[in-house]
């Protein structure tokens, strides 16, 4: 009898799953316990061990096959601008809040509280981005209404208690049935952009203006973060100049709000999350903060956000090469495993370089945040936020194209990670600001920040004299800083360069010298080119040992 069987499957990957992404991490628990968290690991390590499970891996797959929906009205119809999502990404934000990564830091701001934070959202980034955007929009909104006068915004309390709260609630409800709130942004109008001065809703007072005094809104945002949330922050003009303004899904005691959603953005990726264009019929909302000052209040949020972006593309960063070391590790071809062929580990070992780089700096600035009652770590997060967010976030993108070309066809097609680790990335580049105003914003805090320099001196001189291409490097970065005529022009050459400076810094001083020599001799050179152009010599072995343990696969 003839047999059809045409052939044997063999020469597969098999998925990553059921791991720890902490304890797999070497670099992420050196970088927690360097800037003052290690009373968290336990806690990182048991999260670490939730996100790696296959359950915990496939509800972000299915968060994001499975996009929100838009429903205006109910079937008598009622307006409602309800946003139904899929019961996967109901699991996924338990687990954030469960954790507390959008209030826990916040409320409880011990020494060592942000960097724990930070490299919990480093992990839950690498499983699911969508979620993230809830999570940080909360997180940045907290600090303001802290810093209210009671009564002014926070309704007895309930706010606040509601954003501490540990309990996902996503119920579209009045506060006071509900366990826990969530926070969404509106800036971005259609005539916009970054511009934000160019906002054109308008709030007008009900009564006597000021802080903590209702208004009614008119007006419509383009992207309105978080459609869903409990209230959002929206940015409208008044008679006293740019407000930024406490506006509730339901009016207290009252109706839902006359916030209505036109539509759900169709997005490249982030598609586990809603982001939609909205108009405001006479919406009710409350002064935040003081009259004219609503801009000076969402531009100090940015600094949080940024953050977040920055962190967010550094998980993204760590999962491609994650994914990437695992496929070249069972993956043969010539003969050998992929992980063994030269050019292979010359390309996979420059991007763990990458990976290691961008997760130090991240958590040295979330140390920076720990610490900011200090002028100098306030001036770092100032200046150093922005000119990490350009460089990581733009090198991501490049990085997580690489990953994705490890895997050769098999990570173009959708039954695996690589297509929604991709479209994931450029998000964070674009979103609270692009490049250009990155690299423009570090020149404003060089200029205008008095403590600025000095401190990103003293961050820089610990490693000093110790690697050549670093202090040549810094030499040209001085160099740039001495013409303050061409400084706009060369703004994104001035902060990159602090990004890659202070990476190789943190490299030098705190990581294996394998990694910090290979790191500054391929960033800090000016002939740097594409991945994969390490130097003859560079020890690849005990850069990916370190990068992904061999107990790992």
């Amino acid at each position: 009898m003839p047999s059809f069987e045409t052939h044997i499957v063999f020469n597969q990957v098999p998925p990553l799953e059921d791991y720890s992404l902490y304890e797999t991490d070497p670099a992420l628990r050196a970088a927690v316990s360097r800037e003052g968290a290690q009373a968290w690991a336990g806690e990182l390590a048991e999260h670490g061990a939730w996100l790696g499970r296959a359950q915990t891996l496939e509800a972000g797959a299915q968060a994001n096959r499975h996009k929100p929906q838009l429903h205006s009205y109910d079937r008598s119809g009622h307006r409602i601008d309800h946003i139904e999502f899929h019961p996967s990404w109901n699991l996924l934000m338990s687990g954030i809040m469960a954790r507390g990564l959008h209030s826990r830091a916040w409320q409880h701001p011990e020494p060592g509280a942000q960097v724990a934070r930070a490299a919990a959202y480093l992990m839950q980034g690498q499983v699911e981005a969508g979620t993230l955007c809830p999570t940080t929009m909360t997180f940045a909104a907290v600090p303001l209404l802290q810093r209210e006068p009671a009564g002014a915004v926070d309704f007895g309390g309930l706010w606040l208690n509601a954003l501490y709260a540990r309990e996902f609630d996503g119920a579209d409800a009045p506060l006071a049935a509900k366990r826990s709130a969530l926070i969404g942004m509106g800036l971005t109008e259609k005539q916009g952009g970054s511009d934000l001065r160019a906002v054109t809703t308008r709030a007008a007072p009900l009564g006597a203006p000021g802080r903590g005094s209702p208004y009614r809104l008119v007006g419509h945002k383009w992207f309105f973060s978080v459609p869903q949330a409990d209230a959002h922050l929206v940015l409208a003009q008044t008679d006293e100049g740019l407000g930024c303004f406490f506006v509730p899904r339901w009016i207290p005691d009252g109706p839902r709000n006359a916030v209505r959603v036109r539509r759900l953005k169709d997005k490249l990726g982030n598609c586990s999350s809603a982001s939609a264009e909205v108009e405001f019929e006479d919406a009710w909302g409350v002064l935040l903060g003081e009259p004219g000052r609503g801009l000076v209040a969402l531009l100090e949020m940015a600094a949080t956000t940024r953050l977040d972006c920055v962190l967010g593309s550094s998980a993204l960063l760590r999962q491609a090469l994650v994914q990437g070391v695992h496929h070249a590790r069972h993956r043969h071809a010539f003969g050998k495993p992929l992980l063994e062929q030269p050019l292979m580990r010359n390309v996979l070992a420059d991007l763990a370089l990458e990976s290691e780089a961008a997760t130090a700096l991240a958590l040295r600035l979330a140390r920076a945040v720990d610490e900011r009652a200090d002028a100098g770590a306030r001036a770092l997060v100032r200046v150093g936020t922005p000119a990490a967010k350009l460089w990581v976030c733009k090198r991501a993108v490049a990085a997580v194209a690489e990953c994705m070309e490890v895997w050769g066809g098999n990570g173009y097609v959708e039954d695996g990670p690589m297509p929604r680790l991709y479209r994931e990335t450029p998000v964070n580049s674009i979103w609270e600001g692009s490049a250009n105003v990155m690299a423009l914003d570090v020149l404003r805090a060089l200029q205008r920040e008095e403590e600025a320099l000095p401190a990103l001196e003293r961050e820089l001189a610990a490693a000093r004299g110790q690697n050549r291409d670093f202090d040549e490097a810094l030499a040209r970065w001085r160099a740039l800083l001495a013409d303050p005529a061409q400084a706009p022009f060369q703004a994104r050459r001035i902060a990159a360069g602090l990004a890659r400076l202070w990476q190789a810094a943190l490299l030098i001083q705190h990581a294996p010298d394998a990694v910090a020599q290979a790191f500054a001799a391929s960033r800090l050179r000016p002939d740097g080119g594409i991945f994969g152009e390490l130097d003859a010599g560079t020890d690849t072995r005990a850069i990916l040992a370190r990068a992904w343990p061999a107990a790992a696969c």
